[in-house]
């Protein structure tokens, strides 16, 4: 499906993958995975900040996405941002 700037894949009720799409080229990318659970956005953060990965944004509920969506962002050494996200409740 397509959304907002995203190409997502998986079932409708909740993609699994997501790509950032543009018609401008970039030099980045932005790859997102779906989660199981908070626990394991959290553990993605962690491990990814110790493999040299730049903090891009601390895990957390981001509600300008929508009320349960909780998601960490690290940038690797080539600037690209790798997401990871959770949509269930806690």
């Amino acid at each position: 499906m397509e959304m907002d700037g995203f190409v997502a894949f998986g079932p409708e009720a909740g993609p699994k993958f997501a790509l950032r799409t543009g018609k401008e080229p970039s030099k980045s990318s932005h790859v997102a995975f779906q989660a199981n659970d908070r626990a394991t956005v959290d553990a993605f953060h962690v491990a990814a900040l110790a493999a040299g990965g730049t903090d891009n944004g601390a895990a957390g509920i981001r509600e300008h996405y929508h009320p349960t969506y909780y998601g960490a962002y690290v940038a690797d050494p080539d600037g690209n941002n790798m997401e990871a996200v959770c949509h269930k409740p806690e």
